[in-house]
């Protein structure tokens, strides 16, 4: 590990250290809540990946769905939000985090002036662990104010809880249950880019412009950052085996914004840093199979049957869900097993 990563690892230690025990996500003090009169909201996820900002649309769905007459501000970082909710016709502002808070002072203190001088009526804290999420939460003027943890005392009965998309709509549930406002039980939302029709048959045309049309079609994506990528050796092997299980369907490669590939160029290949347009291609193929990535969940925000590999221990918190995906775990799995989830998944 780099001093510079060692650096940043050590920073946000400290951070977690000194903001855990900020704020009480106990509502019920403040009384009852007319979901009518909920009229502006603000949810906190100063990140600026590419998957953790489609991992809060399930919550953005939730709470446009509990609370039909409001807006909502999303408190983000980086320049991807804009392009993610382009199509979410609720969000009003995007307020965007300096990447290098003290390089860039003024624009830090602004954000935090913007954030206190909003009348929000809520404001959510996505992810427990984020110190800025917790102190925006803190610092607004909000009457009801969600950190993103639950009481001490309180475990949710929810097998899939772990996953990042999922606990903060549970959480938000189980408080808003506290003031008056009924549990619900339907599964929850999932990730959704929102393409457009337009961008969909706009991604099927240049999709056609790769494949035989004639043919089902496998996507794959054989880039991740850091332990998340699996090797050369792993990908090239698992590509020869792809194409002799599957020697009637299009194979084509879905190229990172590196442009590298880890089977080096063998398949055809498809290459664009617009991320809806990635999106709108991956809308139309029948499985993708990639790593644990932004792309892996874009995949699944384009509701195309994903396949995530996984060989951490974070399967439970970021698998693909819903339209059929699935994770697969390949510490315990091998090729064999691989080739049969994908015929599971082809055949449903």
């Amino acid at each position: 590990m780099s001093n510079l990563k060692k650096v940043n690892v050590f920073r946000r230690s400290l951070m977690r250290n000194l903001t855990k025990n900020i704020g009480d996500s106990s509502i019920s003090k403040n009384g009852p809540i007319d979901t009518s009169k909920i009229k502006k909201v603000l949810i906190c996820r100063p990140n600026k990946r590419l998957g953790n900002l489609l991992l809060i649309t399930p919550l953005i769905q939730e709470v446009t769905e509990t609370f039909p007459n409001c807006k909502i501000d999303l408190f983000v970082k980086g320049t991807l939000a804009p392009i993610v909710f382009e199509n979410y016709d609720n969000i009003d502002k995007i307020i965007p985090l300096p990447k290098k808070p003290f390089k860039e002072l003024v624009k830090y203190l602004k954000v935090w002036t913007l954030i206190r001088k909003q009348n929000y009526d809520i404001v959510i804290n996505v992810d427990q662990n984020s110190s800025s999420g917790r102190l925006a939460v803190k610092f607004s003027n909000a009457k009801y104010k969600i950190f993103g943890d639950l009481p001490e005392n309180v475990r949710l009965p929810y097998e899939d809880y772990e996953h990042i998309a999922k606990y903060p709509v549970y959480n938000l549930r189980y408080t808003l249950a506290q003031v008056g406002i009924q549990n619900k039980e339907e599964p929850v939302a999932l990730i959704d880019l929102k393409l457009s029709e337009q961008e969909i048959a706009n991604g099927k045309k240049i999709l056609n412009d790769i494949i035989d049309q004639n043919k089902k079609t496998i996507a794959i994506f054989t880039f991740a950052t850091g332990e998340k990528c699996y090797c050369i050796e792993w990908w090239e092997e698992f590509y020869r085996i792809l194409k002799k299980e599957y020697p009637d369907y299009n194979i084509f490669e879905v190229l990172p914004v590196e442009n590298v590939s880890q089977i080096n160029f063998q398949a055809p290949t498809f290459y664009s840093k617009d991320v809806r347009e990635i999106g709108s291609v991956l809308a139309n193929v029948d499985v993708f199979i990639g790593a644990d990535s932004g792309i892996m969940h874009l995949s699944s925000a384009s509701m195309a049957p994903t396949i995530g590999l996984f060989s951490g221990s974070n399967l439970k918190k970021y698998e693909p869900y819903g339209n059929n995906s699935v994770a697969v775990d390949t510490n315990v799995n091998g090729y064999s097993e691989f080739i049969q989830t994908i015929n599971d998944v082809l055949n449903k």
